[in-house]
């Protein structure tokens, strides 16, 4: 089975976030409705680890892990991880009522064919019942999350290699949904309902549109952080580490806004307004409440206004933990720099804490 529904409530949780370059990590603790960061930390790791998503050296990754679970100091021992969307199929199936999970594990198991091109012994699988059906009587809507096994098992090899307990493999617009609790006195008006997400990561830009509790649409792209930091290392002449240092802490020549920087700012945005229109031409919606930029690039200077100039939609950057308090011990200059890219491993560790 997927662990995306199971419960793993502890006092401690810690959220990993795996990209293709790098892995966070971040421990909060929660007391009531009032989240505490008690241990953060961000580490590289070398490009062979994960390919496209794919984890090829769950060893190499857990040795990342484990580095940056002594350097943070972190003690939570449950921790929570997740598969790509692109991962991830996710549908609404119809089943009879009454079942008992168990029934509907089977019968499911049984039916995976219909929605999931993998043969069911290469599969995990997760379901929530959501309720009674709203197109069929006698029958109910389930919610059902699969994906392949090997992604699954790659992931605990590489938790348990750091010595943490897996206990939920999430998907990462769960995380992204769960995380929009955390925005809500930096949403532009109280009056939300549907939010698009866009998560700009070293590798992929990936975009969900969410209403309500739903997850409406989800589209990932081969565009993210990493063509700008190629653009800087080219035009430069520079390695891709000091390429990527430049990009975050500045010190580029005077031509570097103009030659670089916009070009790059200008095919984001043509991105992220495509990937809009698929949701617009395939769904009854012409617009939308607001726009969440997330990830390492979301603070780029201009990609704001730009954004909200083409799309004529409010568009703010995330800031996950910007009500949180802070353990003593955790470097608050840092952790608020690297904040647009904590959303995932923000949801992620609140799973733990649910």
């Amino acid at each position: 089975m997927l662990r995306v529904f199971s419960r793993a409530t502890t006092n401690r949780a810690v959220g990993i976030d795996i990209s293709s370059t790098t892995v966070k990590l971040l421990e909060l603790s929660r007391l009531r409705d009032h989240y505490r960061v008690e241990s953060f930390g961000v580490a590289a790791i070398p490009p062979e680890v994960v390919i496209e998503r794919d984890i090829i050296r769950p060893d190499l990754l857990g040795e990342a892990i484990k580095e940056l679970l002594d350097k943070t100091s972190c003690k939570a021992q449950q921790a929570i991880t997740a598969v790509s969307g692109s991962q991830a199929i996710i549908k609404v199936v119809s089943m009879p009522a009454g079942l008992s999970d168990e029934d509907l594990e089977v019968q499911l198991a049984l039916e995976a064919d219909q929605y999931i091109p993998y043969p069911i012994n290469e599969v995990a699988l997760d379901f929530e019942v959501l309720g009674p059906s709203t197109e069929k009587t006698n029958e109910i809507d389930v919610l059902v999350v699969a994906c392949r096994l090997q992604a699954v098992q790659t992931r605990v090899e590489a938790l348990e290699a750091a010595g943490l307990v897996p206990t939920v493999i999430d998907v990462e617009q769960y995380a992204w949904q769960r995380a929009l609790s955390l925005f809500a006195s930096q949403l532009p008006t109280s009056d939300v309902s549907a939010i698009a997400v866009v998560d700009v990561g070293a590798a992929t830009t990936n975009l969900s549109v969410i209403v309500g509790d739903r997850i409406l649409f989800t589209r990932e792209n081969s565009f993210g952080g990493k063509q700008l930091t190629d653009a800087i290392a080219d035009r430069y002449d520079l390695s891709i580490s000091e390429a990527g240092f430049a990009k975050k802490y500045g010190g580029l020549p005077e031509d570097y806004e103009l030659e670089v920087l916009n070009p790059y700012r200008e095919a984001l945005v043509q991105q992220i307004s495509r990937a809009l229109q698929f949701f617009f031409s395939s769904s009854d919606y012409t617009e939308l409440d607001c726009l969440l930029l997330c990830g390492g690039v979301a603070s780029l200077e201009g990609l704001v206004s730009t954004l909200e100039d083409r799309l004529l939609t409010p568009v703010f950057v995330a800031d996950p933990v910007g009500d949180m308090s802070v353990a003593p011990d955790v470097d608050h200059e840092v952790l608020v720099r690297e904040s647009p890219a904590l959303v995932t491993t923000c949801g992620l560790a609140m799973r733990g804490l649910e």
